[in-house]
């Protein structure tokens, strides 16, 4: 799986209505007498600029964990990475997302997807932490 940075976020979207009903998938409910608020994007992806960049993942290697190909991720170069984070990594110079392992000195890098075994982190491997992932977009309108 390999990523493409987008380029950061900036604050101060529009606010969007929020509707305070759950929607069901199935038969469509009349949505417009239950706005609760407004809500810009900002808020509920919790984006605080400049910490907040965005990048267009490519391959399946992390479908396990709900991001596929074409999916765009919101990642936050403030968050200290951790284990078990999903992380916007460079290793060796190539930009990976992968889940994050560390335990008693060892780090691995974790596809999230059975056909990919782990990638442990050597000595003379280069490994960037650039962000960890917060979020994963998905455009459902594509073919």
């Amino acid at each position: 799986m390999s990523v493409t940075i987008l380029g950061p976020l900036l604050s101060g979207g529009d606010k969007l209505p929020f509707f305070s009903c759950h929607v069901a998938a199935g038969f469509p409910s009349p949505a417009a007498d239950h706005i609760e608020k407004h809500i810009s994007l900002d808020e509920l992806f919790d984006i605080r600029a400049p910490h907040v960049y965005l990048v267009h993942i490519e391959g399946d290697s992390m479908r396990g964990a709900g991001i596929h190909s074409g999916d765009i991720a919101i990642v936050d170069r403030s968050k200290e990475a951790r284990h078990g984070d999903i992380v916007i990594a460079s290793l060796n110079t190539d930009p990976v997302c992968k889940r994050l392992y560390q335990r008693d000195g060892v780090v691995v890098l974790q596809s999230e997807n059975p056909a990919y075994p782990p990638r442990y982190i050597m000595e003379g491997d280069e490994l960037s932490i650039w962000g960890v992932v917060s979020y994963s977009v998905r455009d459902h309108g594509k073919d």
